[in-house]
């Protein structure tokens, strides 16, 4: 099953959910601010995604701007960086989707018909 990190506020986790549910596709819904993705799965993602460490996180996001990471992320070791996603689900870029094995963050319908559909 899927696990699903939103924020209840989120439009683009709006969209996300209708889409999942549009497909008939189950999953967890869980509140990014109570619990965060695994740390380990988030730190493999990371390394292994060929993605830029800047894509995993929520960057028109208040949190992002205040601490000035944008500033700061070439000189953090990606340990570091897992660390500061974790440590504000605010910071993560929305959704975060799961099966424990594929992730997906944000949302782009291709992408999840790729992922999850396909």
């Amino acid at each position: 099953m899927l696990k699903v990190y939103c924020h209840p506020k989120c439009t683009t986790c709006k969209k996300a959910e209708a889409w999942l549910q549009d497909q008939d596709i189950d999953y967890d819904w869980i509140d990014i601010r109570q619990e965060q993705p695994d740390r380990n799965l988030v730190l493999q993602t990371l390394k292994e995604s060929g993605r830029s460490r800047k894509s995993f996180f929520n960057t028109s996001g208040k949190a992002y701007r205040e601490q000035g990471i944008k500033d700061r992320l070439e000189d953090m070791t990606d340990e570091e960086v897992v660390d500061l996603l974790l440590s504000d689900g605010m910071l993560i870029k929305r959704p975060f989707v799961t099966d424990g094995q594929k992730v997906t963050s944000g949302f782009k319908e291709d992408q999840f018909k790729e992922v999850w559909k396909g």
